[in-house]
């Protein structure tokens, strides 16, 4: 029988960062101004998903509008 990965539903900040093609400190600069929301589980930071998605759908609709 195969095993299925399942996607990750959220993601540390460094993974995230990478997942976005950029540096882990323009990363945390987006956290902090508020463009990225994030959440703690524990200790752990994270980052769900689905939220990269919409900060990158928020990115592409402001560079049409400009």
């Amino acid at each position: 029988m195969d095993r299925v990965t399942p996607e990750p539903v959220a993601v540390a900040p460094a993974t995230a960062a990478a997942m976005l093609g950029i540096g882990r400190s323009r990363f945390y600069e987006l956290l902090h101004d508020g463009e990225i929301k994030s959440f703690r589980l524990g200790r752990r930071r994270l980052i769900r998903v689905s939220e990269l998605h919409a900060l990158t759908e928020r990115l592409a609709a402001r560079e049409r509008a400009a």
